[in-house]
């Protein structure tokens, strides 16, 4: 026996028909509402939501064609694109009932009918309407969680000529499917650009999915992009998509693509070629669509040249490029940066700080930012924490000593590992070991430090 529960609609214009009709569904269903005229539809759907639509496919009007039931299909659908139509139809109609499924009908049902063929469609067609409902539910929440993600990404300003020019590019490119690659230092707000993209894109309302490549080991790399079948290793419990499987029909992003193996450069090749990804584990795979956007602190160019990356990819991936500035060649955009970062974390904070001194503003400007804008919101976030007056002065902000000129590193050897060894023994111990702000001195990201620091044995 069913679950009584659905609201039905039924319209027909012979009264025995809806008699039979209520008399059969009322024991399975909430409630069943009946019409002996089309013409009330609009009216009655307006003031209640139906979760199964009964409708005749021949009136009085036009008793052979169809048409009229077509119409009504068409009006019904208008209203609500997600309504459930079953056609109720008499049995030389069958072949007009299958053209009305092809215009959006879910289902048909043949007079005279069988009463358990009747009540299994009414019980299929809730079901489907309650999918219909959930599925636009997820989607609308995934819409909120996605611009509640992206919140803290829409912190992207600047007036200075680099930052205009950077601001161009994205409009013309936005709209396109073209892969991108974003070329700067750290801190620089990449996935800034990226998610820039993302929103101005035709893809907008679906996922944006971010992968830091400098923090997936080699052999996670395949299961953590492609995903895994169960048992397809020790540890696979059960299925996984990967992150290009998840990010299909939405962007994916590629953090620090300069970060890959030459192996593993190949096998992210062979993907954006063949537009499909194989699961670990399995033979068949699965179609992806997905907007590409790469970023990088790398010169892949120079990498390219030495053979350490693959050209190809390069020309895969940079379909067009953007380059973003370091905040020190774009220092007219400082105040302006002070400024906001200053309001967000007032409201964060509830410190009532009203602004930044000029002497610290000039303080600001002469600091190089090896950082970048990271660096610099992190310094006006912790000055406003610290802050015990109504503005911020100039010993509010504690700035790491200016990185050396490369002519006034001593060398002891020419041999570049040990180069880079003492230069990494020198910042963190600058930095008192301080892992975050090393890694920014260093233009790294913490996952690339701790790596060379494990290589060095550190």
């Amino acid at each position: 026996m069913l679950e009584k529960t659905g609201k039905i609609l039924a319209i027909d214009d012979n009264e025995d028909i809806l008699f039979a009709l209520k008399l059969l569904l009322k024991p399975y269903v909430e409630s069943i509402t009946t019409l002996s005229s089309p013409e009330k539809i609009p009216e009655y759907m307006a003031s209640e939501n139906f979760d199964v639509i009964l409708l005749d496919m021949n009136f009085s009007k036009d008793a052979i064609s169809g048409q009229e039931g077509f119409g009504w299909l068409d009006k019904i659908l208008d209203i609500d694109p997600d309504a459930v139509v079953v056609f109720i139809t008499a049995y030389g109609d069958a072949e007009k009932a299958v053209k009305a499924m092809k215009s959006g009908a879910t289902d048909f049902v043949l007079k005279p009918w069988q009463n358990e063929k009747m009540v299994a469609t009414v019980s299929a067609s809730i079901k489907l309407r309650r999918s219909r409902l959930e599925a636009d539910s997820l989607r609308n929440k995934q819409k909120e969680m996605c611009a509640v993600l992206d919140q803290p990404f829409h912190d992207f300003i600047g007036n200075s000529s680099g930052m205009q020019q950077v601001f161009a590019t994205i409009k013309k490119v936005a709209n396109t499917d073209a892969n991108v690659l974003i070329l700067g230092e750290n801190g620089t707000g990449k996935e800034l650009v990226a998610r820039a993209l993302h929103r101005d894109s035709v893809r907008k309302d679906e996922v944006f999915i971010s992968v830091d490549l400098g923090s997936i080991t080699e052999t996670l790399f395949e299961s953590e992009l492609f995903g895994h079948e169960k048992g397809a290793f020790t540890d696979a419990k059960k299925e996984k998509p990967g992150r290009f499987e998840i990010a299909s029909k939405g962007t994916l992003f590629l953090d620090e693509i300069g970060n890959l193996s030459l192996p593993l450069q190949t096998k992210l090749l062979t993907v954006i070629e063949r537009r499909e990804i194989t699961r670990v584990g399995a033979n068949k795979p699965i179609p992806i669509d997905v907007r590409l956007i790469c970023a990088t602190n790398n010169d892949l160019y120079e990498m390219a040249g030495n053979g350490d990356f693959r050209q190809d990819l390069l020309y895969r991936v940079n379909t067009v490029e953007i380059h973003l500035p370091a905040l020190r060649d774009r220092a007219e955009d400082i105040p302006l940066l002070a400024n906001h970062f200053l309001k967000s974390y007032q409201k964060k904070y509830k410190k009532s700080v009203k602004g930044i001194n000029p002497s610290a503003i000039k303080k600001l400007m002469h600091y190089s930012w090896p950082g970048n804008v990271r660096e610099l919101q992190h310094a006006i976030e912790r000055a406003i924490i610290m802050c015990e007056s109504n503005f911020l002065e100039p010993d509010d902000f504690i700035l790491s000593s200016p990185r050396k000129k490369d002519a006034d590193i001593d060398l002891e050897t020419y041999n570049l590992e040990e180069i880079e060894k003492n230069i990494i023994q020198r910042v963190l111990k600058q930095n008192q070991g301080n892992i975050t702000q090393a890694a920014q001195e260093l233009g790294l990201t913490r996952t690339s430090l701790y790596r060379r620091m494990e290589k060095y044995e550190l």
